[in-house]
């Protein structure tokens, strides 16, 4: 009764906008077009707007996205200028001009004539953390292609996110689900002669689903192909251990992985909890031991974000809203120059900080904890409100069983329709 009474309250309460793939006209001239390939395993939506879900598909899907972003003058760098209601206003927010789904012959077709585009056949690979739905995944990409000047051709890999600090063990297990989805486009990638090189950048619970399918690519072809030169783990939520494992089992040579670590991260602290208290790899002090030799043995290079003054409230995506580090991402991947320390030169929160509740994620106990955050934070509002809708559904759908047609009935006891 508790729960349910929240949900009348809160489900009408919001933040900003969501749903914002709607595509509108394109009514900014000043504004800059970013055009997107993307992949996903989630399923799709019969929401307008919204494309896909944070569920799971059976098979990968693709699309073909452009998105308007507003110039400098009317955002700063680093920031999605997400519309304050809609439809939005390509001079000041960020816009969806298409968003069409295609087939995977229409991919091959993007993919090659935008990397002949690129002068020097190169790919980056993005992939997204934890909580994210999948309008989030998208603006957020098209944020670091423009802000990071890079001239590859931008492919987008969204797995099956519940975008709510509610679902990390969801969450978890989608990354395991996309594993071997992604390990098909990294070995079309491979044998795709026009393509000569690949960069591949992922942040937070996206490290581990990259990692799993580079490792799984090593295992089976016997190494890593060397066109795949850049791996850049940003906030990695993997644990240190689990990626001494699979650094070792890629062998040689490998690409040139750079790490962005942060101590301050709460995200990762968090995380840590969950995951019996082992260091996770994004919030290690590379100065320390045994860190700083296996860093240096494994030739990582290693950007420590932990005195930049960017990124969200859990400081957990400092490499995206940082200026100097997200045109340094580009300059790596651009122009092949180093990132080092000395370029960098920087002098739904309270509920995963103060009450630990990812370890209580999905279930009644771990919302009715999220509740007194929920009424003053609108982010939280929203994701709690989504949690509850998703937890009083799937009671309901044990119970009284599936959903079905005119003239069909659910058999006591059954998940299926008969007629």
């Amino acid at each position: 009764m508790f729960v349910c009474v929240l949900l009348v309250i809160l489900v009408g309460c919001g933040g900003r906008p969501k749903n914002v793939l709607t595509p509108v006209a394109d009514s900014a001239p000043e504004a800059t077009r970013v055009n997107l390939l993307v992949t996903t395993t989630r399923s799709r939506s019969k929401i307008e707007g919204e494309m896909f879900t944070g569920e799971r598909a059976a098979e990968p899907t693709f699309a073909d996205i452009t998105v308007s972003i507003p110039p400098e003058s009317a955002r700063k760098v680093g920031e999605v200028a997400w519309p304050q209601k809609l439809p939005p206003n390509p001079a000041t927010d960020f816009a969806t001009l298409k968003a069409d789904e295609i087939t995977r012959d229409e991919a091959k077709s993007w993919l090659s004539a935008t990397v002949r585009k690129t002068g020097d056949g190169s790919v980056l690979v993005f992939i997204h953390g934890f909580n994210n739905r999948f309008e989030d995944s998208v603006y957020r990409f098209a944020q670091i292609v423009q802000d990071s000047g890079v001239r590859s051709a931008p492919l987008l890999v969204t797995w099956p996110s519940r975008g709510s600090l509610l679902a990390y063990g969801y969450d978890r297990e989608s990354t395991n689900y996309t594993r071997n989805a992604l390990e098909t486009l990294f070995q079309y990638l491979a044998q795709d002669p026009e393509v000569k090189e690949v960069s591949v950048l992922a942040h937070s619970m996206g490290n581990w689903l990259a990692l799993e399918a580079l490792r799984q690519m090593a295992i089976r072809n016997g190494r890593l192909p060397a066109k795949f030169e850049n791996v850049m783990l940003a906030a990695p939520d993997v644990d240190v251990d689990v990626f001494r494992q699979q650094i070792a089992d890629m062998g040689q040579p490998r690409p040139h992985f750079t790490l962005f670590v942060s101590r301050d991260d709460r995200a990762l602290a968090v995380s840590r909890r969950v995951w019996g208290d082992v260091a996770r790899l994004g919030a290690i002090d590379p100065e320390q031991a045994p860190f700083k030799q296996e860093l240096s043995d494994n030739k990582i290079t290693v950007i420590d974000l932990t005195k930049v003054k960017a990124g969200d409230r859990l400081h957990h995506g400092k490499f995206a809203e940082s200026p100097e580090v997200v045109r340094l991402i580009g300059a790596r991947i651009s122009d092949g120059q180093a990132l080092t320390d000395s370029k960098v030169g920087l002098g739904d929160t309270l509920v995963a900080v103060t009450t630990g509740t990812a370890a209580a994620a999905g279930n009644v106990a771990g919302l009715i904890l999220a509740a007194p955050v929920a009424v003053i934070d609108a982010d939280t509002r929203d994701n709690y409100a989504g949690n509850v809708s998703g937890l009083i559904g799937s009671a309901a759908s044990q119970n009284s069983g599936p959903n079905c047609e005119p003239g069909e009935k659910a058999e006591r006891g059954q998940r299926a329709c008969v007629r």
